[in-house]
């Protein structure tokens, strides 16, 4: 049985903690699978749709890793793909909470699903993709937290 794992989130935009995460996670898994969550409710900065063909050019040439785009509850997506694991990424204290009571949810609705935490190197536990936003919003250059196969110019 293949170790399925789904990296959810809006990823508005992938930066490089999320990179990080889904790099140090590879060995542990067959195939990681980006799940890039889509709210009807959210403005994002970039469609989803795009999101996800810029997601695939970070790891363009893994075989192991999927982007796909989904809507509705990330447990019910972990079914539908498959996947036993969930990966998530924490950078301080508030996320590891917010993570611990998500856990406890989809264990609930789940319960095959098992939440794996990676602890953003600390290099990169600062950045969020809310601050990148925020910065693009407002003229400034997010290039420095951003994988080097995301241009600034897909976000303008």
């Amino acid at each position: 049985m293949q170790r399925i794992a789904v990296f959810p989130g809006s990823f508005d935009p992938f930066t490089l903690g999320h990179k990080a995460i889904v790099e140090e996670a590879i060995d542990l898994f067959d195939r990681i699978i980006i799940g890039v969550g889509y709210n009807n409710e959210k403005r994002g900065l970039v469609a989803p749709q795009k999101r996800v063909r810029l997601i695939e050019d970070v790891f363009k040439g893994n075989e192991k890793i999927e982007v796909q785009m989904y809507r509705g509850l990330t447990a019910d997506f972990c079914r539908e793909c498959g996947a036993t694991f969930l990966l998530r990424g924490v950078r301080n204290a508030v996320d590891f909470e917010y993570e611990h009571n998500m856990q406890l949810i989809n264990e609930r609705l789940y319960p095959e699903l098992t939440t794996v935490l990676f602890f953003t190197p600390p290099r990169y536990a600062a950045i969020s993709s809310s601050i990148v936003r925020e910065l693009v919003y407002f003229g400034g250059d997010p290039t420095q937290f951003m994988p080097d196969e995301i241009k600034l110019k897909d976000y303008l």
